[in-house]
């Protein structure tokens, strides 16, 4: 890295930013902010599910924001994600894999609890494992980055209740990210996962939240670490660090962005 590089080490100005899954969450909060220092980001909606139209017109108040379908469940859509992007763009600076479901949303692809599992797997997981793989076949842009995002539940830690297959797929993003990393030491392209903790994102709600009466969310929120959720805004500005030079040095960290609950997995559960 360049000694000029840090001069302004947040300035993404020109930086060409794939982020999938851009809708909403942590994905809709890495839009917003990367754009408002200057990258231009290019977000995914679910292909055949959600129109490019409307979510484009979500994001007008902001400038050099483009979308593109995708279905992490099929190659041909997601090697059609990246070249589309490509051939627009010219290049892809950072690619952001944040696109997920949970163990509530798969719901929304089948009603089959043995369908979801290997839903999850072939999305979170097989998927991501997929965007890398093209990404790195087809882009040489000097000075790429993975920023590959996973959660503190199989990422990071173990949590007694937590659905089997949502916490093998982020176990294998993590994996994932640590085994690129391995591979691409000495090629000119950093790898990262993150591991957030319980954030307040409409995915978390719904996984965790939505059962609770108002009484049982306050007795939850008041084990958690700091006793509130993560705000999708403190993940973004991590992912915000990593889009950078900067964090060169940190090529193959996992990050557990958990607040604390990575190393004390016990407050989920215990009353202390």
């Amino acid at each position: 890295m360049m000694l000029e590089d840090m001069a302004a080490p947040f300035d993404l100005s020109g930086r060409n930013v794939l982020i999938t899954g851009g809708t909403g969450g942590i994905g809709r909060a890495c839009v917003e902010r990367l754009t408002r220092h200057g990258a231009l980001v290019t977000l995914t909606c679910v292909e055949g599910h959600e129109d490019p139209g409307r979510v484009i017109a979500d994001f007008a108040g902001l400038s050099n924001v483009t979308v593109e379908p995708l279905d992490l469940r099929q190659k041909a859509s997601i090697w059609r994600c990246i070249d589309n992007v490509l051939q627009a763009r010219g290049r892809i600076d950072v690619l952001v894999n944040n696109a997920a479901v949970g163990s509530a949303t798969v719901a929304d692809w089948s009603g089959d609890p043995a369908d979801q599992d290997s839903l999850m797997l072939q999305i979170n997981a097989d998927g991501t494992l997929k965007m890398c793989q093209h990404y790195l076949a087809v882009t040489d842009t000097p000075g790429r980055k993975i920023i590959n995002l996973s959660s503190v539940g199989g990422g990071v830690s173990i949590f007694p209740g937590f659905r089997l297959s949502d916490g093998m797929s982020k176990a294998a993003i993590t994996f994932l990210s640590k085994q690129l990393a391995a591979e691409t030491v000495f090629a000119d392209v950093d790898v990262f996962a993150i591991c957030p903790g319980a954030t307040d994102t409409p995915m978390f709600r719904a996984s965790t939240l939505s059962g609770m009466s108002l009484e049982e969310e306050a007795a939850f929120l008041n084990r958690l670490p700091r006793k509130r959720l993560i705000d999708p805004a403190e993940i973004a500005a991590l992912v915000h660090f990593l889009a950078t030079p900067a964090s060169t040095v940190l090529h193959g960290a996992v990050l557990d962005a958990s607040m604390g609950l990575g190393v004390r997995p016990g407050l989920m559960s215990d009353r202390s």
